[in-house]
């Protein structure tokens, strides 16, 4: 990864203890939206470094839990409400397999997980958008009524159709760019909030 020696935040998370610079896009996304408050259980997919699950867990405190998915092993956190779960969330079993370690549903579903860029504009656009059908297919399966979800998009041609899917389930959906994401960046986050458990739509 090149390091760009101007970017304000990366060294901000160096100074804070922060796996990652993206840890200030879910800080600012909460401090707007307040997808997670203090004794939640969040699951975070995508997890490695683990920046997302510093910050989640920073904001659900000693009473709350994080669990930190990934298909790729990285260092744990120091803290006992913390757990990893090595997987690759687009498997069909993904969701039975986190509820087993939950032993109950979550309050909110984290992805800030990316694709391997290959360039291509259309090629990254589709697989982003993979792993956010992933995950949104997860949070459908074990957030409790009333949950909320958070999933990193690259805009194109086809952000329109998971957001359409997504505001068949949730009360409250909307699109949002965080001050920390780079500005030659094409990411944006869907924010879910409201998760209609029964909803008949």
């Amino acid at each position: 990864m090149t390091i760009n020696r101007k970017d304000s935040y990366y060294w901000m998370a160096k100074r804070e203890g922060f796996r990652s610079r993206a840890a200030y896009k879910l800080l600012q996304i909460n401090k707007r939206f307040h997808v997670i408050k203090f004794g939640d259980k969040v699951v975070d997919l995508g997890a490695a470094p683990g920046g997302w699950s510093q910050v989640s867990r920073l904001i659900v405190g000693e009473h709350g839990f994080v669990l930190s998915v990934d298909i790729n092993e990285f260092e744990p956190l120091p803290y006992k409400n913390v757990k990893i779960l090595n997987l690759d969330i687009t498997n069909d079993d993904a969701p039975e397999q986190i509820l087993k370690i939950l032993n109950d549903k979550a309050d909110v579903v984290l992805c800030d997980a990316a694709p391997k860029v290959s360039g291509i504009w259309d090629v990254d656009h589709q697989r982003q958008l993979e792993l956010a059908r992933s995950a949104l297919r997860i949070a459908f399966k074990i957030l409790k009524n009333n949950g909320n979800f958070v999933t990193k998009l690259f805009e194109g041609s086809e952000t329109k159709s998971i957001i359409n899917e997504a505001k068949k389930f949730f009360r409250h959906v909307h699109l949002h760019r965080p001050p920390a994401t780079r500005s030659s960046s094409s990411e944006i986050y869907l924010i879910c909030k409201g998760f209609l458990q029964f909803s008949s739509k």
